[in-house]
């Protein structure tokens, strides 16, 4: 049996979150979704480092949180009140100064609740610098693609 495949693709979520979640405009690029899947890149800047010169923890747990939304909104449509409900990180390594990249899956998709993790990587160094597990709550409803 095949996976179910994604109902929104890249430009379809690229306006949705422009749409509906403003402010993350300009923090992230989508740049794939698949089956239960999302790639996400963060163009690092200065407003993203912490002192000691690295990305900061609360802008990894931002790129961790949007790529799971992410993959899930691709999945079940256009539902901007599917939210978090738990999400626990772990930071691995410091990152170099460079992009980071979130890949989201989701491991179980229900009709209530998706769980599934992200590993951030940077661009320069293909090991983990963090890792998440996240819960999020999908509400009750007919979904729109």
């Amino acid at each position: 049996m095949s996976p179910r495949q994604p109902v929104l693709d890249v430009a379809a979520l690229t306006a949705f979150l422009a749409e509906v979640f403003p402010q993350v405009r300009g923090e992230a690029v989508i740049e794939a979704v698949g089956p239960c899947t999302a790639r996400l890149r963060l163009a690092v800047a200065d407003r993203h480092l912490r002192p000691g010169g690295t990305v900061s923890g609360p802008t990894m747990f931002m790129l961790a949180d949007l790529a799971f939304y992410v993959a899930v909104l691709a999945m079940i449509g256009r539902e901007p009140l599917t939210v978090t409900t738990n999400l626990s990180i772990n930071f691995l390594r410091k990152p170099p100064l460079a992009d980071l990249i979130g890949e989201a899956r989701i491991l179980k998709l229900g009709r209530s609740l998706a769980v599934g993790d992200v590993t951030l990587t940077s661009v320069e160094d293909p090991r983990p610098v963090a890792h998440a597990s996240c819960t999020y709550a999908i509400p009750p409803g007919p979904r729109t693609g």
